[in-house]
């Protein structure tokens, strides 16, 4: 940490912090929040999910929605990397494929504040997705 000499750098270091306390604090209750997990195994580091993981990061902030995100390991799903599981209080996980920071700027508007599906889910299994034909 620099010297402080001025007022104003004194409220960037407390704006800092307080980011950082809010982090720790939601961490402790994360079923309560938006949870956003991306992976961030080899494969999906090099399709770009840093920069997907820094966009959630960011717009989240920006936009004044309560959330968690984490990284996490290869979730098995290479073929569509960057893959973003997301979680809404409540609700089972979501798992996106081939987010780019559109399709995340898409995640953000549509699914985590409206509750729209945006395409782009990758399937929990297929016999979920036939049953679902049938139903229709």
């Amino acid at each position: 940490m620099g010297q402080v000499k001025s007022l104003a750098d004194l409220r960037k270091i407390k704006d800092d912090l307080r980011v950082k306390m809010s982090l720790r604090e939601n961490s402790n209750n994360p079923e309560s929040l938006v949870q956003i997990k991306v992976a961030m195994a080899t494969c999906g580091i090099a399709s770009g999910a840093k920069q997907v993981m820094d966009f959630f990061i960011e717009e989240l902030e920006k936009r004044n929605i309560q959330a968690v995100v984490t990284q996490t390991g290869c979730m098995g799903y290479c073929f569509a990397e960057p893959t973003v599981e997301i979680t809404l209080p409540g609700q089972a996980p979501v798992v996106y494929g081939y987010v780019d920071t559109k399709k995340a700027d898409d995640i953000i508007e549509k699914y985590i504040k409206s509750g729209e599906l945006v395409d782009g889910i990758i399937p929990v299994n297929y016999e979920t997705i036939e049953n679902n034909k049938e139903e229709k």
